[in-house]
Parts: C-alpha cells; structure tokens; sequence
C-alpha cells in the first residue's frame, strides 16, 4: 500500500500547487504599462493592464530566470479574475 500514500501526496500537492497559482495571480501587482515595472524580481509576478490581451484576460509579467544581464522576463496573458478596476 505505499504506492498508494505517493499518489495520494502527489494529487494533494498538485491541488495546492493549483490553488496557490490563483491566489498568487490575485494578490499580484497591477500596473497600466510594462514600463511602469522598474524592479522585478525573480518569481514575481505583475499584472499589466495595457488591453494587449484579449477580452477577459490580462498579461502577467513574471521573473522567470537569472541572466548574467538580469532577470529574464516571460509574459503570458491569464484569464482576468475578478471585475476590473479603474
């Protein structure tokens, strides 16, 4: 019966892992530029507001990856949570 804790402790950590990416993604920055993000740091993640994305989703600007420049950015449009603000 081992194999059957593993995949319990697998499907759980998947759950949290889902779950944790939407609470990120609602507690995240929101900014109306791209430019408007002068410091970012590596995992943190930045809603930009700036209607590139399509109707009912949002760019999310996250710090991926350590270069020897800086951080790498990757941007990524995810569906808008909640109503929008002004």
């Amino acid at each position: 019966m081992p194999g059957h804790r593993n995949a319990s402790y697998l499907v759980i950590g998947a759950f949290i892992a889902g779950v944790l990416g939407y609470a990120t993604a609602a507690l995240a920055q929101t900014v109306s530029r791209e430019q408007d993000i002068v410091d970012l740091r590596l995992g943190q993640r930045v809603l930009v507001d700036d209607g590139s994305c399509p109707t009912g989703q949002i760019k999310e600007v996250q710090g991926s990856q350590m270069t020897t420049s800086g951080v790498l950015r990757t941007r990524k449009c995810i569906p808008r949570l909640g109503t929008k603000k002004r």
